[in-house]
């Protein structure tokens, strides 16, 4: 019941927060003004057009409800509903991140469990692990010669570290006495892998797997600024381009509600494979 109260707490003081804040930035726009009576140099140069500024958030709410009522529309290569490209840009993180998963996982059992491995691999992942993913787009690029596989490589690229480091440090840090308990039960090492050292070394491995997807979808936003086409980096850039800051407001909080989305069923999975001696 505590618990529930304090949940209730948060939620109520969370909206009183949010409430106020939006009046404060409706507040703090100034409204536009109207063009007054124009000369004729001002209408050939459009010297009465409203100038671009920052949007308030009533605007910001009804691009949101024009969006949303149909965000799978497609009139064209520049004009594609905020579904379309939330889309193509989840497809493209799912890709990088599960072909990472499939790599560092099994290769961070190994160094977890091979002091040798470790020391052989750790100078390569500490040289290769800084590297801001970006920086490989432009070989990407060049060796690929595709923007729609490049992205997903930076995608790889950059998710495959805290996969790779959490699963060795989860697995280094089994203790050694459930191992030789499992040894004395003459467990092959493949049965002793995934009945011992797995379910105790869980609980890292996927903090590492939500770390790694929330630098994923950080990472694809500005991928596709540079390499364009499709996807909410894409949309973010073009509507920048138009000088539509209500869409790129609109599409900047679509960005931090899909990051959100994602980590929740990553906090929802370490729940279930939360581990107790």
């Amino acid at each position: 019941m505590t618990e529930m109260s304090v949940n209730k707490r948060a939620a109520i003081l969370s909206f009183i927060l949010l409430f106020a804040g939006l009046l404060l930035w409706e507040a703090v726009i100034p409204a536009q003004k109207a063009a007054g009576e124009l000369t004729e140099y001002e209408r050939l140069t459009g010297g009465g057009a409203q100038k671009a500024g920052v949007p308030p958030p009533s605007q910001v709410l009804e691009k949101a409800w024009e969006q949303l009522s149909n965000p799978f529309y497609d009139a064209g290569p520049n004009d594609k509903g905020i579904g379309i490209q939330i889309g193509y840009s989840i497809y493209r993180v799912l890709a990088g991140y599960v072909l990472a998963a499939l790599i560092a996982i099994p290769l961070g059992f190994l160094i977890g469990m091979s002091p040798v491995a470790y020391k052989a691999l750790n100078p390569f992942i500490q040289v290769l692990r800084p590297i801001s993913p970006l920086a490989w787009m432009p070989l990407a690029l060049f060796i690929i010669q595709d923007s729609e596989a490049s992205a997903i490589f930076v995608i790889f690229i950059c998710s495959i570290w805290p996969m790779l480091i959490n699963t060795a440090f989860g697995v280094a840090g089994v203790r050694k006495d459930w191992v030789n308990v499992a040894r004395t039960h003459e467990l092959g090492a493949l049965r002793t892998a995934f009945t011992v050292i797995l379910p105790a070394a869980a609980p890292t491995i996927v903090t590492g797997m939500r770390i790694s997807i929330g630098i994923a979808w950080l990472v694809i936003v500005a991928a596709e600024m540079l390499v364009g086409g499709t996807g909410i980096g894409y949309y973010v850039w073009n509507e920048w381009n138009n000088l539509d800051l209500t869409s790129v407001i609109f599409s900047i909080l679509m960005i931090g509600v899909v990051g959100m989305a994602l980590d929740a069923m990553f906090g929802v999975l370490q729940r279930f494979v939360v581990y107790s001696e």
